[in-house]
């Protein structure tokens, strides 16, 4: 996943070079979970831990504009792709268009 490289490189580039394998390690948790729950929700899953971990690194590093944009285009990706899990919202009562 291009998403996940590219947090492993900002990790590198910050010295956070722990992250690395943790990274790895959930994304082939994931990668082996995607046959009995499909694709699209383990891209979900994948990027929602890398926006925990971007979010850690923000803490970590405030000024960090690189941390904040990666940051705010994984946050956007995972909810684009999480309106596809999204249940219609029904209505309760019919309004009254006179």
């Amino acid at each position: 996943m291009e998403e996940a490289e590219k947090v492993k490189a900002l990790c590198e580039k910050l010295g956070e070079k722990d992250l690395l394998g943790t990274i790895d390690s959930f994304v082939l948790i994931q990668r082996e979970l995607s046959t009995k729950k499909g694709e699209d929700f383990v891209n979900v899953a994948i990027l929602g831990f890398l926006e925990g971990v971007l979010v850690s690194l923000r803490k970590k590093y405030p000024q960090n504009q690189d941390v904040q944009g990666l940051l705010g285009l994984i946050r956007t990706k995972r909810k684009e792709l999480e309106e596809k899990f999204r249940k219609p919202e029904i209505p309760l009562f019919e309004e009254d268009v006179d």
